[in-house]
């Protein structure tokens, strides 16, 4: 040791030395949180394992496979205390649920009035805005994704999020329903309207791959408002106001239709029964009769006259035919 460098000052250097990369290299994850570690820049991988080994790829057509293709990391789970060294590096990260507007841009903020409204052509040509929540959260299985292979991944989501969604508005036509009324057809607001649920379950099935991509799984989109522009919107309400009368004039004829047939059945139904209510007696008169017959020559000749006796009985005057 140099007699010349004073003895405090080799303390006070060892002392700034286990504070600094010591006891600072001491760290605790929170629950919500995920951590990676990095050795001089370079995340610990997991040894021959690739997000196309996993589930969450199987979405990917083969050539973005090619591009989306990142290593699995080990991933620091909630708890500590933990230790690094001076040439390592921890990446934590939040992965709560988060919720934000899907007109938001991270990049331009001033975009789609002020991330409030997301502007898109339909079919028949009409500019239409969208509101609407986008719920997502980080993705612990391709956290790689997230933290190192894209620079701005909620960016990225929302770019690609609004790029489907543009897509999907104008080419959307109604499923056809047996029985629709088409003098509504070709208006293309009123059938996203009707479908906004089905638009809904569209945009969550074609955004399943950001969590491949990006890192970021979309748990929910809700499509809430689509809002025609302004110079079309009392237009579009008088098409609507006629399309629900003749529709509701439509449904009592239909209905009035049904009673009437409904109330020709039963009448029907009673006429006949009326008939064979009366036909039954002479069927089993007719069957006495065979019988009667059939029990001897004398039988029948003597239940007829048996029947005129009783007849004779109950008339108050006979007429007798005689011969001359």
């Amino acid at each position: 040791m140099d007699p010349n460098i004073p003895a405090g000052i080799i303390l006070g250097f060892i002392a700034w030395f286990l504070l600094r990369y010591l006891a600072g290299g001491i760290y605790t994850v929170d629950q919500n949180e995920r951590a990676v570690k990095t050795n001089f820049g370079r995340a610990e991988r997991i040894p021959g394992a690739t997000t196309l080994n996993d589930p969450i790829s199987a979405g990917l057509d083969p050539d973005e496979k090619e591009r989306y293709q990142y290593p699995q990391v080990r991933v620091i789970m909630p708890g500590g205390p933990y230790f690094k060294w001076p040439w390592q590096k921890i990446y934590k990260i939040s992965i709560a649920t988060q919720t934000v507007n899907m007109a938001f841009d991270p990049e331009f903020p001033g975009a789609n009035q002020s991330g409030t409204i997301v502007e898109a052509v339909t079919k028949d040509q009409l500019n239409t805005g969208l509101t609407g929540q986008i719920r997502y959260r980080i993705s612990e299985r391709n956290l790689y994704a997230n933290i190192f292979g894209v620079k701005h991944p909620i960016a990225h989501v929302m770019g690609y999020f609004v790029s489907v969604l543009r897509e999907r508005i104008a080419t959307f036509e109604a499923p056809a329903t047996p029985g629709a009324d088409a003098s509504s057809s070709g208006i293309s607001i009123n059938d996203l309207r009707k479908n906004l649920r089905d638009l809904n379950e569209h945009m969550d099935r074609e955004c399943s791959s950001s969590e491949a991509r990006y890192g970021i799984t979309l748990d929910a989109s809700l499509i809430t408002g689509i809002d025609p522009p302004p110079e079309v919107e009392s237009a579009l309400a008088a098409i609507n106001t006629a399309h629900n009368m003749v529709s509701s004039d439509v449904s009592l004829a239909q209905a009035t239709a049904d009673q009437r047939i409904e109330q020709s059945k039963r009448a029907a139904e009673i006429e006949t029964l009326k008939a064979q209510a009366e036909v039954q007696p002479l069927i089993s008169l007719a069957s006495q009769l065979s019988e009667l017959k059939g029990t001897g020559e004398g039988a029948l000749h003597a239940y007829v006259r048996n029947v005129r006796l009783g007849l004779f009985g109950n008339a108050h005057q006979v007429v007798v035919e005689t011969k001359q």
